[in-house]
C-alpha cells in the first residue's frame, strides 16, 4: 500500500495546500438533528433535509432500532442476549438472534483475517469488566484471564441459531465488531422509510447515504493524539468512516490510561497507536479492522490493513507521527473556519 509517513504537523502543511472542490449550494430546508446516548456514546442523526416527509418519525424508528440491537449484545446488561451466553458459558448452548449471530459470525472472521489481532473472547480483560471488579487486574489476574482467551472457545451453529462458549471463563465482548452493524441497521431504517441524505454518527463512527443535493458530507477526522481537535477533513458522498482509538473509554491507572482495545496476546491494552481512522464504501470492509490496526502496532497495522483490502486508512502513533494511504491523502481537504469536533 502507497501511503506517507509524516508527522501531524506536516501532515496539516500538505493538507493546507490541497485544493478544496467547490461545494453545490445549501439545501432550501433546515436540517434535522437529533441526538441521543447509546453504547456508551452519543449518537447523533443528520437529516439535510429535514423537510422531507416523514423524516421525524423515520429517525425516531432508526433510534429504536439501534437501541433494541444496542441492548441485545450489551455485555453490561446479565439478562442481554450477550450477557445469557456470557453466563451460559462452559456449560450449554443458547439460542441468539439473527442480528447478534451475524456479528459473532463477522468477529469469527475477522479474526481469522487478522490472524489474531482481532479478538472478542478479551471480555474478561476490557475495562469495563476491570471496573466492576474493582480496578485495573494486576498481573497474575491478566495471566489467568489470557489462558481463556481464544475464539476457538467460541462455536456458532447458524443453522439452529445457536452459539457455544466451552470455556466457562470466557468472556465476550462485542463492542469492537457490534457498533457499526448497529448503526448501520440505523442508516438501513431510514433508507426503508425513503429519508434520503443521512448521516448516522456514533462517536465517530460515520454513516452517510447521498444527499437529494448532490453536496457531499464533510465529515471531520479527529486528532488522536488531541481528541478535542480535527485534523482534517472527509468529504463522503455515501459509505463509512470508522474510527478506532484509546480516548474514547478507558480508566486511570498508576498515571496512564487504561483503555478499551486489549491486545489478545499480552492482555493489556494497546501501545503504539494512538487511533485509527478508516474509509469504505460498507461496514463489513472495515469492521473490527481498526481494533486490530491498533493490535498490531505502528509498524505491522499498514501491511495487516493492505492485506485485509483496506487502501483508504490513517492511524496517529504515539510518538506524535501519522501514517495516510495515499488513497487517503488525495481525498481529504484541510479544515476550513468553523469546523469542529
Amino acid at each position: 500500500m502507497d501511503a506517507f509517513r509524516i508527522s501531524r504537523r506536516n501532515l496539516a502543511r500538505a493538507l493546507a495546500a490541497a485544493p478544496l472542490l467547490p461545494l453545490p449550494v445549501l439545501a432550501a430546508a433546515a436540517p434535522l438533528n437529533v441526538r441521543r446516548a447509546l453504547m456508551g456514546t452519543w449518537v447523533d442523526i443528520t437529516v439535510a433535509d429535514g423537510g422531507q416527509p416523514g423524516a421525524q418519525q423515520a429517525v425516531a424508528l432508526a433510534f429504536a432500532q439501534m437501541e433494541r440491537l444496542a441492548q441485545r449484545m450489551s455485555r453490561f446488561d446479565p439478562d442481554s442476549d450477550l450477557g445469557v451466553l456470557n453466563r451460559a458459558a462452559g456449560r450449554h448452548a443458547v439460542p441468539v438472534p439473527p442480528e447478534m449471530m451475524a456479528v459473532l459470525q463477522q468477529a469469527r472472521a475477522v479474526h481469522r483475517r487478522t490472524s489474531g489481532a482481532f479478538d472478542a473472547t478479551v471480555g474478561g480483560l476490557t475495562p469495563g469488566a476491570a471496573a466492576a471488579s474493582g480496578g485495573v487486574p494486576d498481573e497474575g489476574a491478566v495471566r489467568s484471564a489470557l489462558e481463556h482467551v481464544g475464539m476457538r472457545h467460541l462455536t456458532l451453529d447458524a443453522q439452529r441459531g445457536t452459539a457455544r462458549i466451552d470455556d466457562p471463563m470466557t468472556q465476550l465482548d462485542l463492542g469492537g465488531i457490534a457498533k457499526l452493524p448497529i448503526l448501520e441497521a440505523g442508516l438501513d431504517v431510514l433508507r426503508a422509510h425513503g429519508v434520503r441524505g443521512a448521516l448516522v454518527n456514533g462517536g465517530g463512527d460515520v454513516f452517510a447515504s447521498a444527499r437529494p443535493d448532490g453536496r457531499p458530507w464533510r465529515i471531520g477526522v479527529r486528532d488522536a493524539a488531541a481528541p478535542d481537535q480535527l485534523m482534517a477533513v472527509v468529504p463522503l458522498h455515501e459509505g463509512v468512516v470508522a474510527s478506532s482509538g484509546d480516548y474514547e473509554r478507558f480508566v486511570m491507572h498508576e498515571g496512564r490510561r487504561y483503555h478499551h482495545v486489549i491486545d489478545p496476546a499480552t492482555g493489556r491494552p494497546t501501545r503504539g497507536i494512538h487511533g485509527v481512522t478508516l474509509v469504505a464504501r460498507r461496514a463489513a470492509d472495515v469492521n473490527g479492522l481498526g481494533t486490530a490496526a491498533m493490535v498490531a502496532g505502528p509498524l505491522r497495522a499498514a501491511a495487516l490493513l493492505e492485506r485485509c483490502g483496506v487502501d483508504q486508512a490513517l492511524f496517529v502513533r504515539e510518538d506524535g507521527g501519522a501514517w495516510i494511504s495515499s488513497a487517503l491523502a488525495r481525498r481529504i481537504e484541510p479544515l476550513m473556519s468553523g469546523d469542529r469536533p
